[in-house]
């Protein structure tokens, strides 16, 4: 275990310079990316009340999923601290405040952070969601922590985030498509600029994974293939409202997606068959007899996860969200 603990050390320090270069790359600048501020009404304005009314017409015609999904996005984007101290946990992380590794991770969490403030205040504003039971069940999220298999591995986490940033691109891009075939054109912008935050984030820790097979390989490979096996669970798979427990309101959320077509079976599909081409997996060279063996399980993967998915229904029960009015 010490050895498994140190070899991580070392490959974690060995890409630590190839992140450091190619950090603002995948981040942008604080002065010129935007704010939060650039897309709510403006409270210093005489129009301010008017740009209130406008937004609460248009979220008026938003679908009761659509808002369901978008609360349940937020929740989890606002379970911000829980990501923040998970990734200071990883092994190979250095607790110098100015070492790379914790850089990144401040970086990443300030633009992160944006996100939840933006959807927070339009749900706000929007006068179609009861706050109360949302900020509880934000409440319950953070407090709960998440349990997602990756332990403080650093292979196993990078892993994690390059699936889990692609799948919250495909999840807002789907709620901005939605949004716009509403006719809520601000929402639709919300969304957008929040799915290309959450593309580039992709990017980054697919590149940091990339580097690791570079050097690691067959390690790399077990890695992939241990958390394809334990499947990739979502950051608010313990979400819930007041009154229920651990996780009782996930399964709401991600059926409401499903109707919507917003995250769907297929599209987790998707998301490992890109992580299959962009890591290079068919033709990754150097691997010992047990990452061969997981190379043929994660190669075989989608067919099988798409046969599964064929089979699956499309599922109709409804169910009243606590989180919404009316």
């Amino acid at each position: 275990m010490k050895f498994f603990e140190e070899k991580r050390r070392e490959v974690m320090t060995h890409i630590e310079k190839y992140m450091l270069e190619k950090m603002h790359d995948f981040l942008k600048p604080i002065d010129t990316i935007w704010q939060p501020a650039d897309f709510l009404p403006d409270s210093s304005r005489d129009t301010f009340f008017n740009e209130i009314k406008e937004l609460q017409e248009s979220a008026e015609g938003l679908s009761y999923d659509l808002i369901a999904v978008l609360i349940g996005d937020t929740i989890t984007e606002e379970a911000l601290p829980t990501y923040e101290s998970w990734l200071t946990m990883v092994e190979g992380v250095s607790k110098d405040e100015e070492g790379g590794w914790m850089k990144w991770t401040r970086y990443w969490t300030a633009e992160e952070n944006r996100h939840g403030d933006l959807l927070n205040k339009y749900l706000y504003l929007s006068g179609r969601v009861n706050m109360r039971m949302m900020e509880i069940s934000t409440q319950y999220l953070i407090a709960d922590g998440f349990d997602i298999g990756t332990g403080t591995d650093p292979y196993r986490n990078f892993i994690y985030t390059s699936f889990q940033e692609l799948a919250t691109n495909v999840s807002h891009r789907r709620v901005a498509s939605q949004a716009k075939k509403y006719g809520d054109t601000l929402l639709s912008k919300m969304c957008g600029v929040i799915a290309s935050d959450e593309a580039r984030h992709a990017k980054a820790y697919k590149y940091f994974i990339e580097k690791i097979f570079e050097v690691d390989a067959s390690e790399a490979m077990l890695a992939f293939e241990d958390m394809m096996r334990k499947k990739i669970v979502m950051p608010a798979h313990f979400l819930r409202e007041v009154g229920l427990k651990i996780g009782q309101t996930f399964g709401h959320f991600t059926d409401a997606a499903q109707r919507l077509g917003i995250y769907t079976a297929v599209d987790y599909v998707d998301i490992l068959k890109e992580l299959i081409e962009d890591w290079h997996i068919e033709s990754v060279s150097g691997l010992n007899e047990e990452a061969e063996k997981a190379r043929d399980y994660i190669m075989k993967l989608p067919e099988r996860l798409l046969r599964v998915a064929d089979r699956m229904k499309n599922p109709m029960l409804e169910y009243k969200f606590s989180w919404i009015n009316g």
